[in-house]
């Protein structure tokens, strides 16, 4: 298990007077073995701190750090400490090419991962061929698939599937924290559930620390350990989830907690 810390956390779009702050001195972090919900409107610069960890976006001021290495601004071993963190995205469609299979896709992030180790260690001995087409297989059965249709492609798959596949292409890398960014919100409300129970599970048997990023405040009150809520770039309200959903200090969290939807309660007056 590994640590993700923000400090001082500055992204920046557009230079000039066109110059937007995204993120504004994000001070943040998602513990060893944590689940840590980061809540926000659309806009509210949750993806992008998400994306700028994984190197998709460049900060303009502060640190990322991965177990005390500052991965922000990566060069030499620092590139491959932050293959350590890897992304779920929203749409799996944006991760997994539809002319590759979904069993070449996952072999496609093996093969990276061995490069990584065999960059961090003189001594590691590399898999074989057979060994790497046998990981693609426990890697589809870890997130209940059928190994049987790694030669499927993407477009044969629901929804909730492709998005264990791309679960499944994270996994390959071998993460020690993921970033799981608005992965349930385009799924059916039927399949939202069992993807969210498949990352608990994988979150404990594989001992990840976890940014679960979601709009949506139930869903992360659902699964995570704490709860950080952003609002136009910045952190207004951090603690346990208990005692955020239970006592929020900020006027934002609570209109936030008064928008979700009640079984029994008309949604409007």
């Amino acid at each position: 298990m590994s640590t993700l810390e923000f400090r001082d956390l500055w992204v920046r779009f557009g230079s000039g007077h066109t110059a937007f702050d995204a993120v504004r001195g994000v001070n943040l972090t998602v513990a060893s073995g944590k689940v840590v919900g980061l809540v926000g409107e659309s806009g509210s610069g949750k993806s992008t701190i998400a994306r700028t960890a994984v190197g998709l976006s460049e900060p303009h001021h502060g640190q990322i750090l991965l177990d005390g290495v500052d991965v922000a601004h990566a060069k030499g071993s620092a590139v491959h400490a932050r293959q350590r963190i890897q992304m779920v995205f929203q749409d799996p469609y944006s991760c997994l090419d539809p002319r590759m299979s979904i069993g070449a896709s996952i072999r496609e992030a093996i093969d990276v991962t061995e490069k990584r180790k065999r960059r961090e260690s003189a001594n590691y001995q590399p898999l074989s061929r057979a060994a790497r087409d046998a990981r693609v297989g426990e890697l589809l059965a870890l997130v209940e698939l059928d190994p049987a249709r790694a030669s499927a492609f993407p477009g044969g798959f629901s929804g909730g599937q492709r998005q264990r596949v791309a679960l499944a292409r994270a996994l390959a890398a071998e993460p020690d924290v993921l970033l799981a960014d608005e992965i349930t919100s385009a799924l059916d409300v039927s399949v939202q559930g069992t993807v969210l129970n498949l990352l608990l599970d994988l979150q404990k048997q594989l001992n990840l620390t976890v940014l679960f990023i979601s709009h949506n405040l139930a869903v992360v009150s659902r699964v995570c350990d704490e709860i950080v809520v952003m609002n136009r770039g910045e952190i207004i309200e951090h603690g346990p989830t208990s005692q955020v959903i239970d006592n929020p200090q900020d006027p934002y969290t609570q209109e936030l907690i008064e928008a979700v939807p009640q079984i029994g309660v008309p949604l409007f007056g």
